[in-house]
């Protein structure tokens, strides 16, 4: 039900949708709701704003969208995938908060002029701020938000941001939850494991890639943010097992048992997943959702 505050028109006709572009697991979590909102009514109008490249979401190939080229968080800056900087982070809050008003009132108006009805966040704050700014409706997608985050380092200045951006998510008109949840509150909406929906079978992608139905497979992936392993020539030694990493490679590259793939490679990631036996990585949020699904 919309009748907290708000208004809407019977069929929303277009959302504006803000994304933290930490790894690709909100920018994955929040594809699957623009997947699932235009199966619902397949017309309606998407306008992304994050640094996520446009890509990501055209491989859904599943709905219309503008995209918007814009910082939108900063959460943690990371040096590698299991390696954050703290300073760094610090200071790239330093200069991104508190919001600048100007530009707050600009993407408002923009929004206003797009005729954009609501405003979902996943889970940039800088949206919550958009959407009051222009008066209108704004949902909190989350498993996480960045006080929760910065709660668990001893960095006095990251406490003082916590309190700040918890102010600005107690904002939020809506707010959604999706499992597994590492601080359940109570909410508008508990949901599942959020997830893009399989395209191709498993066994189709398997001939794509040369593999056999019974071969066994493994992937290895970082969750959308660039690593260099240095196991890789190691792995070669395991014949008996083909492994898939994602990311790592300018263009594909199918040798021996290893399967290398560019970040924006000529497969969807969920379709990957579903042909692997097992996957080994990092546990982001999309990462883990693919897995379950």
């Amino acid at each position: 039900s919309m009748s907290k505050r708000y208004e809407l028109s019977a069929q929303l006709q277009r959302i504006a949708f803000f994304f933290s572009p930490l790894g690709f697991g909100h920018a994955a979590r929040a594809s699957s709701v623009l997947e699932a909102l235009a199966e619902i009514q397949p017309s309606i109008q998407f306008d992304i704003f994050t640094t996520v490249p446009d890509w990501f979401f055209a491989q859904s190939n599943a709905f219309h969208f503008d995209y918007d080229r814009l910082r939108t968080d900063i959460g943690l800056v990371q040096v590698t995938p299991f390696q954050e900087d703290l300073p760094a982070t610090v200071q790239n809050l330093q200069n991104f908060l508190p919001f600048d008003h100007s530009q707050i009132d600009a993407l408002a108006q923009k929004i206003k002029r797009l005729k954009s009805e609501l405003v979902v966040c996943d889970i940039a704050p800088m949206g919550i701020r958009v959407a009051k700014a222009a008066g209108v409706p704004s949902v909190l997608i989350e498993n996480f938000t960045w006080d929760w985050i910065y709660e668990g380092y001893d960095e006095e200045t990251l406490h003082e941001f916590s309190v700040y951006l918890q102010s600005i998510f107690a904002e939020a008109t809506f707010h959604i939850q999706t499992q597994p949840i590492c601080k359940p509150a109570s909410v508008d909406f508990t949901a599942g494991p959020a997830s893009r929906k399989i395209k191709i079978p498993a066994g189709q992608i398997r001939r794509k890639l040369r593999l056999s139905d019974s071969c066994k497979v493994v992937m290895i992936t970082a969750g959308g943010i660039p690593k260099n392993y240095d196991f890789v020539d190691r792995l070669k030694k395991r014949t008996d097992i083909h492994f898939i990493i994602p990311g790592t490679v300018q263009t594909e590259s199918l040798k021996d048992n290893l399967i290398l793939l560019p970040e924006n490679s000529a497969y969807f990631h969920p379709d990957l997943i579903n042909a692997s036996d097992a996957v080994i990585g990092k546990i982001g949020y999309g990462t883990l959702s693919e897995i379950y699904q």
